[in-house]
Formats: structure tokens, C-alpha cells, sequence
């Protein structure tokens, strides 16, 4: 079979060498992404995101010596966490949490140096097909809006508490979300191209490949494909969901699981208010008012905010599980049965870690590694989904050659 053959749309005229080079790149990249989030789920973590008051877009330089320690923690005592949460904070504690901080946006800032120099390369040495060009070129605008996203999250969290003179400062959970889900987004993106760089098969190729092992194998496929979307989205959700856990802080509270509160419930007393109203107390409210509520109370209270990440994981779980029930007898390409058995054990792992967390608290190890067994499984998601995305052509490729042997034959 040529060369040209097994060229897929996004890397048409690009050489086998070519392929390689870029996806090794382009895998790097989508690891650096990775390591991206875990690194920013510690930083929230040990309560490090608000310790610098400034972003500079080249980036900033940091202390060099005490005199600019003194004057980089003055900034820091004038924000509110500082006078809320750590009042007796030392130098030494401060800059622990300046580090963290720090770290986290050079890193960031030193992965766009590593995405875009090769890009830059490649792009000027025309080892780039167009559509690929166009992609990488998106992938890399979303990566610098993405450092404007967690600056005008932290912001959020540098202003004085108004509700409640109480109120730890933190940011708003909405900009928590929106900055995590476009990291998810990024990191998405570049693994999907990733995988189209490296196995860029035809629809053509891989019906050839497939008639061997026989005739269900394609409409296996498509059917457990079919199923993967579907799944994935609920992945996407659960995730989302988690970041309002992580904005709230949700995890330090109702510790305790499958019940909720005290006394314990499936359903929470608090779920409708932290007075443990019902929904019967809205019901004389004016419309408006009352879909307000809601979507107040979905999002903003800690109780329903947990509530549904709980409820979500559970469904993940049941799903996973559904799906390798009802397709571990299937025929089906061995990289789809292979990923299939690692998508339903990544969802029991990341469960149990989920509930465990939340048992003991989230300490920073075991929560940072909650954050990356979310983005692992999503990546075993992904990779399932790509493996079946070409079933359809395929088999329609499949039936295109053989009327065609048919009219060669008669």
C-alpha cells in the first residue's frame, strides 16, 4: 500500500517523517498541558492562586533578595485573603505560596515557547498541511487566552468579600469552571490531534484491515461509538461539576458518603438552603425570581453543588460499567476492546479516589490526584472515540470495494 493511501484529511501531503516529528511534538505538548492542570489543582490546593496581586503579560520577574521579598509581601497584606485567612503568616510561609504560584505561570508561560517555536518551524519549513496549520494555529490563540482566563479568575478573588463580612476570599467559582473547562478544551484538542497526526488511517486502510476479522466488527464498532459520545459528554459534565466543588471548597464539607449531612440522607436536608428550606418555600415566588433561585442554588450552594458532582460520578460510573457489560461480547477491534476494559477500570479508580478525598478531607495529594484521574480518564474516552470515529466510512468504503469486485467478476 502507498504512502499517499493511508493519508488522513488533516495530514495530507506530509511525509511519514514529517508525521512523526510533528506528533512526537505535538504528544509533548499535550503532556506539558496535562501537567499544566495538575500543577494548577495544587496551587488551589495549598491556597497559593491569589498570592501574587499583579500578571504582567511578558511575565514577571520575582524576588531576588530580601528587599524585594519585603516588598512583594506588602503587596500580598493588603489583599483580603491575607487579612482574613493568613493574618499571622510568616516571610518563610509567604513564599511558599509565592513559588507555587509563580511556577504555575511560568510553566505556562514556557509551554507556549515550546508550542510555539516548533510551530513556527514546521509552518516556515512547510512541513505542515494546511488544515493541520489552521487547527495549530486556533490550538494556540485558545493557549494564550487561556493565561488572560486565570488572570481575570484571580482578580475575582483579590476583591473584599461583600456577602458576608466572614467570607474566606476566594475566586468565583464560574471563573474557576470557565478557566479549568478551557484547559480541558486545550488539552483536548491537542491529544485528537495528537492521535490524527500519528495514526492518520483511511477509511479505506481500515476496512482492508478489518475484513480479516470479520463481518460485525465494523458495526460493533460504530455501535460502541456511538455509545463513547454520549459518555464522553457526561465525562465532560462531571468535570465541570468538580469545579464548582473546587471553587466552593464543597470538599471540606458533608464528609461523609453515600449519605450527606446530619442526620445522613441520600438527599440532603441543606440541598434547597443552608436553613433546610424545600422547594415548597420558592413556589410563592415570581417566575423570574424563582428560576434565579435555582440556578443560584445549582451552582452556588455548597450542598447542591456536591450533591450533583456525587450524583454525576455515579452515573459515570454506572455508565462505564454499562458499556463494558454490554460490549465485552461484541466483536470489535483489539485497540477498542483493549480501551474499553481501561475506560470502565480508569472510572472505578477515579470513583474510589473521588470518595476517598472527600473521606479524608481533600489533602493535597490525594485531590491533585482526583483532578488527574479526571483528565486521564477524558484522554481514555478520547482515544476510545477515535479509535471508532472511522467505523462508518469504513464500512461504507467496505461495501464501496466490494461492488466493485462484484462488477469486476461479473
Amino acid at each position: 500500500m502507498s504512502e499517499a493511501s493511508v493519508e488522513s484529511g488533516l495530514t495530507r501531503g506530509m511525509s511519514s517523517t514529517s508525521r512523526k516529528w510533528v506528533g512526537g511534538w505535538l504528544g509533548l505538548c499535550s503532556a506539558w498541558v496535562f501537567s499544566m492542570v495538575v500543577l494548577g489543582g495544587i496551587t488551589r490546593l495549598t491556597r497559593s492562586g491569589l498570592s501574587m496581586t499583579e500578571w504582567k503579560f511578558a511575565g514577571e520577574r520575582p524576588p531576588l533578595n530580601h528587599e524585594d521579598w519585603v516588598k512583594e509581601f506588602a503587596k500580598y497584606k493588603q489583599s483580603p485573603e491575607f487579612k482574613k485567612v493568613n493574618l499571622g503568616m510568616s516571610l518563610e510561609e509567604f513564599k511558599f505560596i509565592y513559588w507555587m504560584e509563580y511556577g504555575h505561570r511560568m510553566w505556562g508561560r514556557v509551554l507556549g515557547l515550546v508550542f510555539g517555536l516548533p510551530f513556527a518551524y514546521f509552518a516556515a519549513t512547510r512541513k505542515l498541511s494546511a488544515p493541520l496549520t489552521r487547527r495549530l494555529g486556533l490550538l494556540m490563540l485558545m493557549g494564550g487566552g487561556q493565561g488572560l482566563v486565570g488572570w481575570w479568575m484571580v482578580k475575582s478573588g483579590l476583591k473584599e468579600p461583600t456577602e458576608y463580612q466572614y467570607d474566606v476570599p476566594r475566586v468565583s467559582p464560574y471563573r474557576l469552571a470557565a478557566h479549568l473547562t478551557s484547559a480541558f478544551v486545550i488539552y483536548s484538542g491537542l491529544l485528537w490531534t495528537t492521535l490524527s497526526v500519528l495514526m492518520p488511517k483511511t477509511p479505506m486502510q481500515l476496512a482492508q484491515e478489518l475484513h480479516a476479522a470479520g463481518s460485525g466488527v465494523i458495526s460493533g464498532g460504530r455501535r460502541l461509538g456511538r455509545h463513547l459520545g454520549l459518555y464522553a459528554v457526561l465525562v465532560s459534565l462531571t468535570a465541570v461539576s468538580g469545579a464548582f466543588v473546587a471553587g466552593l471548597d464543597a470538599g471540606h464539607a458533608y464528609n461523609t458518603f453515600p449519605l450527606m449531612g446530619d442526620p445522613g440522607r441520600v438527599f440532603p436536608a441543606d440541598y434547597w438552603g443552608h436553613e433546610g428550606g424545600d422547594w415548597g418555600d420558592w413556589a410563592g415566588l415570581d417566575p423570574a425570581d424563582r428560576v434565579s433561585r435555582i440556578l443560584a442554588n445549582t451552582f452556588e450552594n455548597t450542598c447542591a453543588v456536591q450533591f450533583h458532582h456525587r450524583v454525576l460520578a455515579v452515573t459515570t460510573l454506572l455508565a462505564s460499567t454499562s458499556l463494558f457489560l454490554i460490549h465485552r461480547r461484541s466483536p470489535l477491534p483489539n485497540h477498542s476492546a483493549t480501551l474499553l476494559k481501561v475506560l470502565c477500570g480508569m472510572a472505578w479508580c477515579q470513583v474510589g479516589l473521588g470518595i476517598t478525598t472527600l473521606l479524608n478531607y481533600v489533602p493535597v495529594h490525594l485531590g491533585s490526584a482526583h483532578q488527574a484521574g479526571a483528565l486521564t480518564l477524558m484522554s481514555v474516552a478520547l482515544a476510545s472515540i477515535y479509535c471508532t470515529r472511522p467505523l462508518k466510512a469504513a464500512q461504507a468504503a467496505s461495501r464501496g470495494a466490494q461492488a466493485v469486485l462484484g462488477r469486476t467478476v461479473a
